[in-house]
């Protein structure tokens, strides 16, 4: 059995029901008051928003004017043609927007102002319209279409902002590398004492006491950037990114910034005079490189102040290296094992300056365990044993190889926390 066809349905327009010389009369009125309803257009939107600023064209004329009266006049003539969607026209409305972004106002006040644009154009077509008797039908249809140019109005608006807030962000981090360049830079001591501060005028950066620098370590990368704040600034160019904390001790900004790194590793350099802020970023990069080997906690953003026994004594690897190898000349001699627990028991005393009981509390080991290693330790060392520069050398190196894992931890060393060879890796 053959289908049934049903003729398309179709919306039948008012205004096109209406006479073509009406048509006609009704927009050759409009038109000729288009240069009248335009400057009453711009009046009022210059006494509901006197702050507005006044751009003039090539001619002398507000570019404000000229664009209300463009957009009324294509309004007019598309009404009269009765073809298709009233184009928008293209450029000036769209620097309107460009406008709005530039002069850092939202888009609510420029859409407020197209709003009360169309109110005032809707309210002159409808006394021509009383006066060329188009019917009420059609005028109703000439208020949507009126909306529906205002969408296309506000949409070119919307595409000018975009593209000024973008040109905006782009020049706005230039700017901020350049200010965290000079800030960085190890000589900038010597470039001219105004040139940090007009770099930081050009980004609104209130030059601060005291600066704390990170360097982060990207989780992917992909990854977007940390909301870290405006008052922050960040620079993502880098491999590893950079990081400029003002006032870090202020109230509240240690929270913050951990909120807004929460996923990111990496380390903050300390609390510097803004001068110099490269010597905060020395620390961060150290402690960056001890995390990348494991001899830092990796997966989160540490604060070097509190890891300062690691950083001043894993970073000198080459002068610690050669200092190990004299003071620990006298275990060489001895096993590898047998030479680690002399060591351990060395440190322990070093550490506590007990006696056998003490330091067998602290090793977890036997009191005459301690005096049979203590009286190796002092055959091995002799008299040198009681020099104090002598005792402060070998707990500097036994430190630093128990924070690289190489010697097992003491009960000081396990109460500060989860651990320093916990921390370093396993089997260390």
């Amino acid at each position: 059995m053959p289908s049934a066809r049903f003729p398309p349905v179709t919306t039948r327009s008012a205004w096109h029901d209406v006479p073509r010389l009406q048509v006609r009369r009704f927009a050759a009125i409009a038109m000729a008051e288009a240069p009248a309803l335009a400057e009453e257009i711009l009046r009022e939107i210059q006494r509901e928003y006197p702050h507005l600023p006044v751009v003039l064209d090539e001619s002398g004329e507000p570019m404000a004017l000229v664009g209300i009266r463009r957009a009324i006049e294509v309004f007019v003539q598309h009404l009269e043609q009765s073809e298709g969607r009233p184009t928008v026209p293209p450029g000036v409305f769209q620097e309107f927007g460009r406008g709005e972004g530039l002069h850092g106002r939202s888009l609510d006040s420029l859409q407020a102002i197209y709003r009360m644009g169309v109110r005032l154009a809707w309210r002159r077509f409808a006394e021509i319209g009383q006066r060329v008797e188009i019917p009420p039908p059609a005028m109703y249809e000439l208020v949507d279409a009126g909306y529906e140019y205002l969408d296309g109005l506000v949409d070119q608006s919307v595409r000018g902002y975009a593209e000024a807030a973008a040109r905006q962000a782009g020049e706005r981090l230039r700017l901020q590398r350049r200010l965290m360049e000079l800030l960085l830079a190890e000589h900038h001591r010597s470039d001219p004492a105004d040139a940090l501060s007009e770099r930081a005028a050009r980004i609104g950066w209130p030059l601060p006491e005291k600066v704390a620098v990170g360097v982060l370590l990207r989780p992917a990368r992909e990854a977007v950037a940390p909301a870290v704040g405006q008052g922050v600034l960040l620079d993502m160019e880098y491999e590893q990114p950079r990081m400029v904390v003002p006032e870090p001790d202020a109230a509240g900004r240690p929270e913050l910034l951990h909120r807004a790194l929460t996923g990111w590793a990496g380390a903050i350099g300390p609390p510097v005079p803004l001068p110099d802020a490269a010597k905060s970023l020395r620390w961060a990069e150290a402690a960056v490189h001890l995390m990348e080997r494991r001899l830092l906690p990796a997966g989160d953003v540490l604060y070097c102040t509190e890891h300062t026994e690691a950083l001043v004594l894993l970073q000198p690897e080459e002068l610690i290296d050669d200092l190990a190898a004299r003071c620990l000349a006298p275990l060489s001699h001895c096993g590898p094992t047998h030479g680690r627990r002399l060591a351990e028991t060395l440190l322990a005393w070093l550490e506590t300056r007990g006696g056998a009981p003490e330091v067998a509390a602290r090793l977890g080991v036997h009191p005459q365990t301690v005096r049979y290693r203590l009286r190796q330790i002092r055959e091995l060392w002799g008299d040198e044993i009681d020099d104090p520069d002598r005792r402060f050398e070998l707990e500097l190196v036994l430190r630093a190889q128990r924070l690289r894992g190489e010697l097992g931890e003491t009960g000081v060393a396990r109460r500060r926390g989860p651990g320093l060879r916990a921390r370093v890796g396993p089997g260390q």
